[in-house]
């Protein structure tokens, strides 16, 4: 509990900083620029449009309520044309690429470990 509490605390006390992009054609292309979020802008917001061979990526700051409105209303057909929208908030530029829930647990392990090392010195 305690560090959960200590994960709490940070994330808290830091602003969200998040890749940042418009309508880029790659997500490397779209990570190249980084924005620290001000308030009340709190979640990285990804929207991918799709149409045939086209895609645009926008990433970008925004509230959560906001990110989720557009999520709530986003959709792809079954040839795989229209817009998906993701939201994160985790950690800094949790935005980084669709496999949000890989990086997260690597991360989260890495940080684990390294304080457990720090407490056991």
């Amino acid at each position: 509990i305690k560090f959960q509490f200590f994960l709490f605390l940070t994330s808290a006390a830091l602003p969200l900083k998040c890749y940042v992009c418009s309508s880029s054609a790659t997500n490397e292309e779209c990570n190249q620029s980084a924005q620290e979020c001000k308030a009340p802008l709190n979640t990285c917001m990804t929207v991918v449009d799709t149409l045939d061979t086209a895609t645009a990526i926008t990433k970008q700051c925004a509230s959560q309520a906001t990110c989720r409105g557009a999520a709530s209303t986003a959709s792809v057909d079954s040839n795989g044309n229209g817009n998906a929208v993701s939201c994160c908030s985790t950690y800094d530029f949790c935005n980084f690429s669709g496999a949000d829930s890989i990086n997260r647990n690597t991360k989260l392990l890495l940080l684990t470990v390294g304080v457990g090392f720090l407490l056991s010195c």
